[in-house]
């Protein structure tokens, strides 16, 4: 018996999303409408047939655009909602950004465009004395801090301890919701093409005058054929801390952010070395620097690593930015390469294995730069328990609505039950997304990139569509900046849920 369970791979599921609390997947406020449409209309008929005939054909439209929903479960009000903000977006002339001495925005700098314009970056140091980035958003009172990892890979590991660092990654991550004023994390997986410049910088530095003639043409050969199979791979982790102000406390400054977030830097990276994600390290303001400035232009790799061999590149935040960005409908075209940006809109349905998502974050061939991110919101202790709770509750409305029981239906109901069996157990209840990025060269590289996203997709057992019209900024979500999406939407969340 031991050996068959020791032989039996280790699987993983149950990634629920909130049932809505309304008639057949209709919100509460959509529900409530239906209701007094209904209600209405009865009401007419004691007045005229016309007039109630007139009344339900008006519910009909009113109710069509709340209720149809596409593949990915988008309603039409929501669709039409994003069309007439692109459009007034693009009329003003929203989309289009120059900086640089001919540009308008920071008096001839190049800042981040878009929901990072206003970022600052401040350096401090932590428990250990080791320096680490924070950049702090004012519209949000937000403060975040990258931690760069150099994650193990899989190859010739027993699936025992692969296990391992999946169970020890699901208590860090629930640990998250346990941190004082803790908002959110992102896990960002880049892939890049290798430029070969610390290749050829290693072996200048330990090569001999004297070295055979053999060895230096072995070398040469190495020089020149490495960088052109080979992929650099960076794992990058934002957490981001909220210095509002609470009941009883005032706004906290950058100054007492950073010792706060000091003082529990050792205890996070520490926590990471049994995940699986290898060295982990808090990022400086030049590294963190570095790797946005590559991301908005990645023509300029490989003078960074020249750069960074001679003792840095001194670049500041306000030089990170492109000097020309402009955003189209379904892509953003950024300094000299174009980039897509996907969506997951449905998690992986059924038990998955803990490989699931390896073809999605390794290199592919065709796509030159590739960003994978995951992100993170946990709720605390109190809030995971009212959501499951809620969801368990809307789970058994659902179910009891059909007179003959339907085995979806009861499949929710055992799901949401399941959780909050593990939630009182002492589990974390943690929302999470995923944003792919891929950037390419040229406008006709991005239909491959497209097919070759969708080829990673479903290998992935996820769902994904283009951010249509929200290029930029889901291209600056991708980016450990620790952009928080829905605080940055221009539309309350009472009006988005009832959309």
């Amino acid at each position: 018996m031991a050996a068959t369970e020791a032989s039996t791979p280790r699987t993983y599921g149950n990634f629920r999303k909130p049932r809505t609390s309304g008639l057949r997947g209709l919100s509460l406020g959509a529900t409530m409408l239906l209701f007094a449409g209904l209600i209405a209309v009865v009401l007419a008929t004691l007045i005229s047939v016309w007039a109630a005939l007139g009344l339900a054909v008006a519910l009909v439209l009113i109710m069509a655009p709340l209720a149809v929903r596409d593949r990915h479960g988008r309603t039409l009000m929501q669709r039409g909602a994003i069309r007439m903000a692109w459009r007034r977006t693009s009329s003003s002339g929203g989309n289009l950004y120059r900086s640089g001495p001919l540009g308008r925005a920071g008096y001839g700098t190049c800042q981040l465009p878009g929901l990072a314009a206003e970022s600052s970056l401040t350096e401090a140091r932590d428990g250990y004395g080791r320096p680490f980035a924070m950049i702090t958003i004012p519209s949000t009172g937000h403060h975040t801090v990258v931690i760069s990892c150099d994650a193990d890979g899989a190859a010739l590991v027993n699936q025992q301890q692969v296990d391992t660092w999946v169970a020890h990654w699901g208590q860090w991550l629930s640990a998250l919701g346990a941190e004082p004023g803790f908002v959110a994390a992102s896990v960002t997986v880049e892939t890049a093409p290798d430029s070969g410049v610390r290749l050829q910088q290693e072996i200048a530095a330990n090569s001999a005058a004297d070295a055979p003639r053999l060895a230096r043409s072995m070398l040469r050969e190495v020089l020149s054929a490495y960088p052109a199979g080979s992929a650099q791979i960076a794992t990058r982790i934002a957490l981001t801390y909220s210095g509002a102000a609470r009941a009883g406390t005032p706004r906290r400054s950058a100054e007492d952010m950073a010792i706060h977030i000091g003082a529990r830097m050792p205890g996070l990276t520490a926590g990471l070395s049994m995940t699986g994600a290898g060295a982990a390290v808090p990022m400086t303001a030049t590294e963190l620097a570095e790797a946005v400035r590559t991301a908005y232009d990645p023509t300029v790799a490989p003078l960074v690593e020249e750069a960074r061999a001679t003792g840095g590149t001194g670049l500041t935040w306000d030089q990170t930015g492109p000097m020309a960005a402009q955003e189209a409908w379904d892509h953003y075209r950024h300094d000299g390469a174009l980039s897509v940006t996907w969506a997951m809109t449905e998690a992986p349905q059924g038990e998955v294995f803990s490989n699931v998502l390896t073809g999605l974050v390794q290199p592919n061939r065709d796509i030159a730069r590739k960003r994978v991110t995951l992100l993170y919101r946990p709720h605390t202790r109190a809030e995971g328990a009212r959501v499951v709770q809620q969801d368990y509750k809307n789970a058994l409305f659902n179910a009891q609505q059909s007179q003959i029981g339907q085995a979806r239906d009861d499949a929710e109901v055992t799901s949401a039950r399941r959780t909050t069996e593990e939630q009182a157990q002492g589990h974390g209840v943690i929302r999470f997304g995923l944003l792919i990025t891929a950037t390419v060269s040229s406008a006709g590289e991005l239909a491959k990139a497209a097919a070759a996203v969708d080829n990673l997709a479903p290998a992935a057992r996820i769902a994904v569509r283009p951010v249509y019209g929200s290029q930029a900024a889901a291209f600056a979500a991708a980016l450990p900046l620790g952009l928080v999406l829905p605080l940055h939407t221009a539309l309350p969340q009472t009006v988005r849920d009832s959309m």
